[in-house]
């Protein structure tokens, strides 16, 4: 028999700000990174088949029925199964690593609610991303694998035996009873660490969760959506560094059936200012802070050498290469590790970098001596070279062009360098910038403006549409009740459009049928429901920002895309950028209906 296709959403989440897990809804563990998000998969069925690592606790019987939830506002991850002798739920968390400590956990605890229910745990482990079959070795203790420098450990109560290369215990649970199983990932070459209490961790973790998350800022109206859309933002955020992953996962297809599959476990510069936005409105300074200086040490250093792409840690080389052993997810291949696109020039990251910093500037983020520094190098490079046609917001492989985005990028760049030396007594040339920024601004309005189809366009000497353009008055740069600006929504809404689901761009592909491929982005509906607010059309705003929430999964995590015609998420999962736009959407509803006049995410930092 044919195996059921997957589906993005059928997954959940848990992590530890410093790696992360997938897990779907029979409780198995289908993408597993250890230590750090960007490390090698130990669990890799998620991209191909279950021998290439996967760790299943389930009841051993016929399920009746199963359900899932996160306990509270918190991220751990709760699994409930019902069968004929009982219910039994297998809780899954992260302890959080204390500072300096190089220990990486993932804990799973076997409840008994009702009844008592056989019980059966299937671990099959695979280094290098379902390619290396490592060394089992049994003690009293536990089971461990080991593989060059890797080594994990599987420690539990339960009797655990090894088949071959599969770990194997059956036992089962009574109402009130729990059941622990703790696996650590340690180096291969220096001893295991003694395993820890489960049910305190557990009790921990819950408590530190729920603490966090009480400080979130937000209508009540708001709470649960934006509350797990920080949870999740957080989660993917490394807590030594303070840079943010756009994703948990790789390679997970952004087309159907296609070949966009990318690494999206790297930190990206496009998503600075939104992310500081996100997190400073909702009353997260420490991790607005941290994100700063994880965005301050990135620019550092020669302008020109500026990537669209780091490492979490700042990792400059993030190369990219198949896994060719890997079926990919639903067969669609190929499989991509690394992210080529860091070579990429995308001459619109200067102006995310400079916007980023300025809002940090705007809101008193500890002040730093070497910003300005960094600002006006920025800015003398934007001056310099703003003219070159690069890849884009989107990193598209192929011509270089003059990007309309990326011009108007261009543009925040120079007017964020103008507004620290007017509103903070920088040091900078003023004139000379104030006529630079006129003629960026003429230039877009000249060549990004076509007049025979009355809107803006993606590139210079193009017709073509592009969901980018509605940032233009997000950045402030032209008002939303501009005409042209006006008549480009109306002509995204017409054009790029699907059952009010925004699509990026017409591709090829798509010349014929919008929705044949990839899916409809979701952080580019969120910036069209920003736009609706600042053109005063609340109700068109509300319907479509409800829309988007009903498109998350049951636990309310969101991937990059959103399928209309097929129903399903596509990309990768969690997404940090899709999540971001959700908060900050819901803050600016939550301005307006506090009859503050909408002035959403940048545009408010622009002024």
């Amino acid at each position: 028999m044919e195996a059921a296709a997957k589906r993005i959403e059928d997954y959940g989440f848990i992590g530890n700000m410093r790696t992360a897990a997938l897990i779907d809804r029979d409780a198995a563990i289908e993408w597993l990174c250890m230590p750090r998000f960007d490390s090698d998969a130990c669990c890799a069925a998620l991209l191909g088949e279950r021998s290439n690592g996967y760790w299943q606790i389930a009841p051993r019987g016929q399920v009746i029925s199963r359900s899932r939830r996160y306990r509270g506002e918190t991220l751990v991850l709760e699994t409930l199964f019902e069968t004929d002798s009982g219910c039994a739920a297998v809780i899954d968390f992260m302890p959080l690593s204390r500072e300096g400590e190089a220990r990486v956990e993932l804990m799973r605890i076997v409840e008994g609610r009702e009844g008592r229910v056989d019980m059966e745990c299937n671990a099959l482990f695979r280094f290098d991303y379902g390619d290396v079959t490592p060394l089992l070795r049994e003690d009293r203790h536990g089971v461990s694998a080991i593989a060059g420098a890797d080594a994990l450990r599987l420690c539990s109560p339960a009797s655990m035996r090894c088949d071959e290369d599969t770990l194997h215990a059956a036992f089962s649970v009574a109402a009130g009873e729990c059941v622990p199983f703790t696996l650590t990932w340690h180096a291969a070459f220096q001893p295991a660490p003694e395993p820890r209490d489960a049910l305190r961790l557990l009790d921990e973790v819950e408590r530190w969760w729920l603490e966090w998350s009480r400080r979130c800022d937000i209508d009540e109206a708001f709470r649960e959506p934006v509350v797990r859309s920080l949870i999740t933002l957080k989660a993917l955020t490394d807590d030594q560094t303070g840079g943010m992953v756009a994703a948990a996962s790789c390679s997970l297809p952004e087309s159907i059936g296609g070949e966009l599959n990318w690494d999206y476990r790297y930190a990206w510069l496009r998503d600075s200012t939104f992310t500081l936005y996100a997190l400073l409105t909702s009353g997260y300074r420490d991790e607005a802070c941290a994100w700063r200086q994880w965005l301050l040490r990135a620019a550092a250093g020669e302008p020109g050498k500026l990537q669209p792409i780091y490492g979490i840690a700042g990792e400059r080389r993030v190369d990219e290469r198949t896994l060719d052993w890997l079926s990919g997810f639903n067969g669609c291949r190929p499989v991509r590790i690394g992210n080529g696109a860091y070579r990429q020039l995308q001459l619109d990251m200067h102006g995310e970098v400079m916007d980023g910093l300025h809002v940090s500037r705007m809101e008193d983020i500890e002040p730093d001596a070497d910003l300005w520094r960094v600002q006006y190098r920025l800015a003398k490079y934007v001056e310099a070279h703003w003219q070159q046609p690069g890849a884009g917001l989107w990193e598209l492989r192929g011509p270089q062009r003059h990007y309309t985005h990326s011009k108007v990028m261009s543009w925040v760049a120079i007017d964020r360098a103008i507004k620290g030396v007017e509103n903070f007594g920088l040091e900078g040339e003023l004139e000379q910038w104030k006529r630079l920024r006129q003629r960026i601004h003429d230039d877009v309005c000249t060549h990004g403006f076509n007049r025979d189809r009355n809107s803006f366009v993606q590139h210079y000497g193009s017709d073509e549409l592009d969901a980018s353009l509605l940032l233009m008055p997000l950045v402030g740069f032209l008002p939303a009740s501009d005409p042209r600006i006006e008549a480009t929504v109306e002509a995204i809404q017409r054009e790029l459009t699907h059952d009010g689901f925004i699509y990026r761009f017409v591709s090829d592909a798509k010349r014929h049928d919008l929705t044949e491929g990839e899916g409809a982005f979701l952080v580019c509906c969120f910036w069209l429901v920003d736009v609706l607010l600042l053109q005063q059309r609340r109700d068109e705003a509300r319907a479509l920002f409800d829309k988007l929430l009903s498109v998350r999964n049951d636990l309310g995590l969101l991937a990059e895309e959103y399928h209309p015609v097929r129903r399903c998420l596509l990309g990768n999962f969690p997404q940090a950028f899709s999540h971001v736009g959700l908060v900050n959407s819901a803050h600016n509803f939550s301005d307006a209906s506090r009859g503050h006049k909408p002035q959403p995410a940048r545009a408010r930092q622009s002024n």
